[in-house]
């Protein structure tokens, strides 16, 4: 059976980051902290993967075809859908996502059997993801924490025209044509946000 992920950034003002503080941050640093992702993401790092058509070529439970698989759970981890797909739980990031400033219009990423993140963490490299705060997409910010950061992200997600058709010829998703790519919409949340003074939620999540 598959899956639907959906990976979203909102704006919100600060009461509502302190508010989400305690319940979101904490599960972010328990992925962070895990032995396996921090050995995934090392891994990652010292040796990028080659171009992703090139992936189903791999013999299978090859090195390199462990590496891709290592690679994509690194970057499908949901520590956050606790916070979205628990029935009993009075805190749901949908209620959250609902409540965004409607002074920033949120990111939203939605894809059948596959993960947005995934995809742009392959198509940018370890040395810009590793710019991007949080973890693996998941990141609470404060306003100041936006402001801080924009330099940060702007490095990560800018290119020159022969980066951006890099970077482009390595997001494998299908996208509609009316649909935000996944090369521009943070960094245009990112930038709105900072400007306006609120603060950022990212989630990477199972929509069921």
């Amino acid at each position: 059976m598959g899956i639907t992920s959906a990976w979203a950034i909102t704006a919100h003002d600060d009461d509502v980051i302190a508010g989400l503080a305690p319940r979101v941050r904490p599960l972010i640093e328990r992925q962070r902290e895990l032995p396996e992702t921090q050995c995934a993401w090392q891994a990652w790092c010292a040796d990028p993967l080659p171009n992703h058509r090139s992936w189903g070529e791999l013999p299978y439970g090859s090195a390199r075809s462990e590496d891709v698989r290592a690679f994509l759970r690194l970057t499908s981890a949901i520590p956050l859908n606790e916070l979205h797909c628990c029935d009993d739980c009075d805190f749901h990031l949908s209620d959250i996502w609902e409540a965004h400033d409607e002074g920033v219009p949120p990111y939203f990423a939605v894809f059948s059997k596959d993960y947005a993140l995934s995809a742009l963490f392959h198509a940018i490299g370890p040395r810009r993801a590793a710019l991007l705060p949080g973890w693996c997409g998941d990141f609470l910010l404060t306003s100041e924490e936006v402001r801080r950061t924009l330099p940060a992200v702007e490095e990560a997600l800018t290119f020159t025209p022969q980066e951006r058709a890099a970077a482009q010829e390595q997001v494998w998703l299908d996208c509609l044509k009316d649909e935000e790519p996944v090369l521009d919409g943070p960094l245009r949340c990112w930038r709105q946000a900072a400007e306006a003074g609120l603060g950022l939620c990212g989630a990477n999540v199972h929509i069921y």
